[in-house]
């Protein structure tokens, strides 16, 4: 018997497709869990709620801001969101909510309502406009809010065992949306919903599954070792979370894009970033883990090609050939200087000393790079369906966005790419 949709299911479906409804449900469940009368609630419509829902809304006189994940099939996995003391507890800047409801398919946050903006809106506007000195003011606030995750990092890493990284909430950012729930056996979940059996269309050329996923891929001249089939089976394989144990286990937020996160201007000068939206906080987080959704989502994903699609459009090109078994993607999408800065910031002040004091314990795996690669591969493929007319993305888009889950997963046989650089400069000794 197939499981029932939880409450926030239903609401997060509607709000695609009957907003009064979703309205009519979610001030139901409000009222329910939390014993108010919401007034004025509005679902809050952006880019960047791929797979969550969040609004407005008063009660009491006071303003409020409510968020909650929703994962497709939630009902049959395992463990809960919105462990959302644990960070606070471990020093990591975090917004608590007022309201907190972790109850199984009624997992809801409430904050106090905040005029601040999201660091991601911050970015974008540098993505669209350079502008050195505030530049220079948001990678500051990203050095020092990495600088106080890798002491935290370095304060909670701890071996963990094979069961423990399995009850991550993390693992349905990437395992969990490759299997069947029922059985925990690929291929299952988005990966074969959104790519299994599907076309895939880029300017020029238009391909099957069986020649997409077999395909060699060349990026702008650049041969990679992968198909992209055979990425898709290595990752289901070891980012299985009983492979993950072996680098340890921290606590992290576990999914800190940067829409995740305030940026909030200090009296004195400069800017302070606190997270908030901990639905996948943990205590023994893999640590390789840990980071990655942070690091594709706030750097590779932009500008604009993953959440912008039709903008990725106006202002890149791309083009595709497929010839002899070999898909040729070029493309002149690239990071745009603040994307490159927190790269850099990210490497300098977060990975490279991550991955060193894995190694000075013994716990720095032999494979750390091909797990870390993966990871970040199904940070696109997996966050929605990238496929041209699938769901908001044109061929254009689709064209960048595999070449660069391409770059992310599989080694160049050439000279190197970005990723490749930066994996390197960050390596161990």
């Amino acid at each position: 018997m197939e499981t029932p949709k939880s409450r926030t299911a239903e609401i997060r479906a509607l709000a695609r497709t009957d907003e009064p409804r979703a309205l009519a449900q979610l001030s139901t469940l409000l009222s329910e869990l939390f014993s108010i009368s919401p007034k004025n609630l509005a679902i809050n419509h952006d880019q960047y709620s791929l797979n969550s829902l969040n609004g407005f809304f008063e009660a009491d006189g006071k303003a409020y801001f409510f968020k909650f994940h929703q994962e497709e099939g939630e009902e049959a996995m395992t463990g809960e969101y919105y462990r959302a003391d644990i960070l606070a507890r471990a020093g990591l800047p975090v917004d608590q909510p007022v309201m907190m409801s972790v109850l199984p398919g009624e997992q809801i946050l409430v904050y106090a309502r905040r005029s601040d903006p999201r660091f991601s809106d911050v970015l974008r506007g540098l993505d669209l406009q350079s502008d050195a000195e505030a530049q220079a003011e948001a990678v500051a606030a990203e050095a020092e809010l990495n600088d106080r995750l890798l002491a935290v990092y370095r304060e909670t890493l701890h071996p963990i065992t094979a069961d423990q990284a399995r009850a991550e909430p993390i693992n349905r950012l990437f395992f969990e949306r490759m299997i069947e729930p029922a059985t925990r056996r690929p291929p299952g979940g988005r990966y074969r919903d959104f790519y299994i059996g599907q076309s895939f269309r880029f300017p020029g050329v238009s391909l099957d599954w069986e020649r997409f996923s077999t395909a060699r891929v060349s990026i702008n001249g650049q041969a990679y070792r992968d198909t992209f089939g055979a990425l898709f089976t290595r990752a289901a394989e070891r980012l299985n979370p009983i492979h993950l144990a072996s680098a340890g286990g921290v606590v992290a937020h576990g999914d800190a894009h940067n829409a995740n996160v305030w940026f909030a201007r200090r009296a004195e000068g400069g800017a302070a970033l606190s997270f908030f939206d901990p639905a996948f906080a943990g205590e023994h987080v893999p640590a390789l883990l840990a980071e990655a959704k942070a690091t594709f989502h706030n750097i590779f994903a932009h500008p604009f090609w993953l959440y912008d699609p039709r903008e990725a459009a106006q202002r890149y090109s791309a083009s595709a050939v497929y010839r002899d078994g070999v898909l040729l993607l070029e493309t002149d999408w690239d990071l745009s200087p603040v994307r490159q800065a927190l790269l850099e910031t990210k490497a300098e002040r977060l990975w490279r000393p991550l991955l060193a004091l894995l190694k000075s314990r013994n716990m720095l795996p032999e494979d750390w790079r091909e797990t870390l690669k993966l990871a970040l591969s199904l940070c696109p493929t997996l966050v929605m369906n990238l496929r041209a007319g699938a769901a908001s993305h044109n061929e254009i888009s689709s064209a960048i966005a595999f070449s660069v889950a391409m770059q992310m997963g599989s080694e160049p046989l050439g000279d190197g790419d970005r990723l490749s650089r930066f994996l390197d400069a960050v390596t161990p000794g």
